[in-house]
């Protein structure tokens, strides 16, 4: 049987702007095989949404928990969400927010 996408929302708090969080986010997505996009928002914290199957996702929230050097997680939240087909081919970077 094969198991099926699933996509996740991640909300990162801390020291995570301004210390490459958003880079190291993309990278270890693209390791992993995951889909998606990470982007600043504008009360301090980072958005990651994810789609991937449910083990790597489980993986990747553990990395998006230690972060980059120089950076602090002090909290991350997760929220189901559904899979958005146009963040299914590459996991992106939004300089725009």
């Amino acid at each position: 049987m094969r198991e099926e996408q699933a996509a996740k929302r991640y909300y990162v708090s801390g020291m995570v702007q301004g210390v490459g969080y958003r880079y190291f986010a993309r990278g270890a997505a693209m390791r992993m095989g995951i889909t998606g996009y990470v982007r600043n928002l504008r009360d301090g914290r980072v958005e990651i949404y994810a789609v991937a199957l449910p083990a790597q996702l489980m993986a990747f929230r553990a990395e998006l928990e230690r972060g980059p050097r120089g950076s602090s997680v002090s909290s991350l939240t997760e929220e189901e969400a559904d899979v958005a087909r146009r963040f299914t081919s590459a996991f992106l970077i939004d300089y725009d927010s």
